[in-house]
């Protein structure tokens, strides 16, 4: 078991927290994924031999919520839209 904790940009609510929650966890070799708001980091539990850091940032920064310090206003937006989506998707559970 490998745990990856990644500092983001853009967390605002819990609608970004779903989406980043089930975007992650689309990987199958993801175990568990918490979003903590207070020191914006995303931890993912994973099982594998490879390093998946590198994937999982891009699959961050694809939905808007780059590494800290990669912040820009493409991701800004990007951020908004996926935050969007997260609150909707939590609505229709």
């Amino acid at each position: 078991m490998k745990t990856e904790r990644i500092q983001i940009e853009n967390l605002k609510c819990q609608g970004c927290a779903n989406t980043i929650k089930k975007e992650i966890k689309r990987f199958p070799e993801v175990t568990n994924v918490q979003v903590n708001h207070e020191d914006l980091t995303v931890i993912i539990d994973y099982d594998s031999e490879e390093d998946l850091r590198e994937n999982f940032k891009k699959r961050l920064a694809k939905l808007g919520y780059p590494e800290k310090g990669n912040k820009n206003l493409g991701n800004q937006i990007k951020s908004y839209v996926s935050c969007a989506i997260g609150r909707i998707s939590k609505d229709k559970e």
